[in-house]
């Protein structure tokens, strides 16, 4: 009896509440997002093989309709170069989610990569409606009007961006627009700019190094792209610019060990080996015994860009040197072809047809430049001879007095100093023509060095190639026009995110034209 008591005092008391009946497993995802993990891990791990399988079975239960699946099988056809496959797929998703800015972003994105750049602005103002700080949007509309040339409502989006993200690659397009409407001065407040957000970008102290040496600041030029290559001592954009720089000031050796760097990272790069063809001209190395000699480094360069009209000038300019005019007269033609604007092009020619005996074409060629180049008295004291040396003393007269004209210009508007053996010819051409031995010109010059600037201060700012970006400007480092020397007499020497979708990037400028390419990394 006492146990049954004891054990009746030990029972703890029932509790009023029912108990609840176990969960036996997780409940089941919706069909629609059962797999989505799944595709997620096999894309960021770029397993797109699997990732495409578990898609399509996705796609198959879900009748097409899952949202992400689509999603990311449109950013694996758009990585593969199926652009229009990727934009259907797309389409779909921005029609299955209308507002999602994700969706209208990337359709955006692949109609630019097919070159449809107003359609892309079109899809880019809807997605900016629903989202109006997205600097990625302002950026990207930016870029399109660049294509468009429309450069105001570009600069209006671009500094839109920058407002709202500061960021390296919007600071480069602003450049860009102001680089292409001509505007050097604009262009470098911006890089300035850029370089105080990011000071260690080395590809804004390159571009700002170069803008400054087109300029010829040398100082600043030369400042930039030395802590551009502090940052980056490979960098051989900066490389090829400071041995230009060298080049310039007539020290070929110390370039030619600094293009050596260069030609490690880019031994393809068809400047360099135009730079480095020239360092050998200037070394009076036309056909030396090694076999990096200037009309081989040329011949290689022209090779890699055979449309480049400056690698094309210097080969016609090498013949010329060597007296092989009918060569001189081929790589000219092309030149022009390319270039039918530049005078100097036309003088050479007509150096070229003038020692193949062709007088009456060397009188077109010459009367063309004459047309054409309004600043290079070198043009009208070869024109001179020419018409002297044929008793037409009359005309050669007239372009005598042109000549003078220009080199007066000159002397009051810059410091330049003259070959002495251009001097020397003029001297002599006016005793022969009895206008005075001496009427404008300076006394020779004696520092030998001088001979390398020849009448390259008197050239036109338009033998400057305009800059668009970094590419295009390394080949403004080439030195087509650098080291002339014309010879005296006949003239010349859910919980899972979608991938974002990216800013559009700059790809390589031709010319005054954007080609800024955006692609996926």
């Amino acid at each position: 009896m006492a146990e049954e008591k004891l054990a009746t005092k030990s029972q703890f008391p029932a509790s009023a509440e029912p108990q609840k009946p176990r969960q036996k497993k997780a409940p089941e995802l919706p069909i629609l997002e059962r797999q989505n993990w799944l595709i997620h891990l096999h894309y960021i791990r770029k397993d797109y093989e699997a990732c495409k399988a578990v898609i399509k079975e996705q796609l198959q239960e879900t009748q097409g309709l899952c949202e992400y699946a689509l999603y990311v099988q449109a950013l694996i056809f758009r990585l593969e170069g199926n652009i229009q496959e990727s934009l259907e797929l797309f389409q779909k998703c921005a029609i299955l989610s209308p507002q999602c800015v994700d969706n209208l972003k990337q359709v955006a994105r692949s109609l630019f990569l097919l070159g449809k750049h107003k359609a892309a602005t079109e899809v880019y103002n809807e997605a900016a409606k629903l989202n109006q700080k997205d600097w990625e949007i302002c950026h990207n509309l930016g870029v399109c009007y660049i294509y468009l040339k429309q450069f105001n409502k570009a600069q209006d989006q671009l500094q839109s961006a920058l407002q709202l993200n500061r960021h390296d690659l919007t600071y480069i397009m602003l450049g860009k627009i102001h680089l292409l409407e001509g505007d050097l001065d604009k262009a470098i407040e911006i890089y300035k700019r850029a370089v105080e957000f990011s000071p260690e970008n080395t590809e804004l102290l390159t571009t700002l190094g170069l803008l400054y040496l087109q300029l010829g600041v040398y100082q600043k030029a030369f400042e930039h792209l030395g802590n551009a290559l502090t940052y980056d001592p490979a960098n051989y954009k900066a490389i090829l610019a400071a041995g230009s720089m060298m080049q310039t000031h007539g020290d070929f050796d110390v370039a030619l060990t600094k293009y050596r760097v260069a030609a490690c990272a880019v031994p393809e790069s068809p400047p360099l080996w135009n730079n480095i063809g020239m360092c050998f001209f200037g070394k009076k190395k036309y056909v030396a015994c090694p076999p990096l000699q200037a009309i081989s480094c040329l011949k290689r360069a022209n090779y890699l860009a055979p449309f480049d009209w400056k690698i094309l000038y210097n080969l016609g300019l090498v013949h010329l040197t060597m007296q092989q005019y009918a060569s001189a007269f081929h790589f000219l033609s092309a030149a022009i072809s390319f270039q039918p604007k530049m005078g100097e092009l036309y003088m050479l020619l007509a150096v070229a047809l003038t020692n193949l005996e062709d007088t009456e074409n060397a009188k077109r060629a010459y009367a063309e430049a004459v047309r054409l180049d309004k600043c290079n008295p070198l043009v009208n004291l070869n024109y001179a001879v020419l018409l002297y040396n044929q008793g037409e003393k009359k005309d050669a007269l007239a372009q005598y007095q042109e000549m003078e004209k220009k080199v007066n210009f000159l002397k009051d508007n810059s410091t330049v100093e003259f070959d002495s053996e251009m001097v020397e010819m003029a001297q002599k051409l006016g005793a022969a023509l009895q206008v005075g031995e001496a009427l404008v010109w300076t006394k020779p010059v004696k520092d030998p060095k001088s001979k390398h600037r020849s009448a390259s201060a008197s050239k036109p700012a338009s033998l400057q190639q305009p800059l668009g970006s970094n590419e295009a400007l390394g080949q403004a480092m080439s030195s087509a026009a650098a080291y002339r020397k014309f010879s005296s007499g006949t003239g010349g020497t859910s919980q899972l995110t979608k991938p974002p979708s990216l800013p559009l990037e700059p790809e390589p400028t031709v010319e005054a034209s954007p080609t800024e390419i955006s692609r996926e990394k």
